[in-house]
């Protein structure tokens, strides 16, 4: 099993990076190590990166308040009981709740067990996971990056690392999937750290408060 990442390895993980790639250098000499930015594991979590699709993390972290004060805990069996009629009236879309209550019904019924993802082969956990409508590749990726806290993760798609990408490379516009592929095969094998290091900076450059990212998938 791979060894998540904890505190100190961020933190050996970023200066390595930093030693390698003088822009990603140049960023942990003036913020230092990034936040470790940690999710528990779980049906919880994957309701949130659900919530976060294509919407401001402020957006998605007030309707995650407000369902979970709806569904009094946010369980697969809460969520099942609301129903996409329950969910919709919480401010979800119509698509939205349609995911959420499909992964809801394959936990209960046992078609996935998510204490399972975490002992399989990532090629396996990450197959179990991409069955489940509304979980695409970005929501796999943040999963594996911030509730498993693997190490080598880098989430393709998205956006703010894209234009932060930019910003740190002095790129034209925001990096291209290819650019991303391209840039970070040096950060192997931290680049869940590189990750990181960038939303911070992201992050710090407008001015707001850490917190992970939004995607479009």
């Amino acid at each position: 099993m791979i060894t998540p990442l904890t505190p100190d390895s961020l933190k050996l993980g970023a200066e390595r990076l930093a030693t390698i790639d003088p822009d990603l250098g140049r960023l942990h000499q003036r913020l230092g190590p990034p936040p470790l930015w940690e999710r528990e594991p779980g049906f919880a979590t994957l309701i949130k990166i659900i919530l976060e699709q294509q919407v401001s993390l402020k957006a998605a972290h007030t309707m995650y308040q407000r369902l979970h004060k709806y569904l009094g805990e946010t369980s697969p069996s809460s969520m099942i009981k609301a129903g996409e009629a329950g969910l919709r009236s919480m401010g979800l879309t119509r698509q939205k709740a349609r995911y959420c209550c499909g992964l809801a019904e394959r936990i209960h019924s046992g078609e996935l067990c998510l204490e399972q993802i975490d002992t399989l082969r990532d090629d396996l956990g990450r197959k179990a996971l991409l069955a489940v409508t509304g979980l695409g590749p970005w929501s796999v990726d943040i999963y594996y990056l911030m509730a498993l806290r693997r190490p080598d993760v880098w989430p393709q798609g998205d956006l703010a690392l894209a234009v932060a990408l930019q910003e740190v490379k002095g790129l034209s516009a925001p990096a291209t999937r290819e650019e991303q592929k391209t840039l970070t095969q040096l950060w192997s094998p931290w680049r869940s750290v590189a990750a990181r290091m960038l939303w911070l900076h992201y992050l710090d450059a407008r001015g707001d408060n850490p917190f992970p990212t939004n995607a479009s998938e």
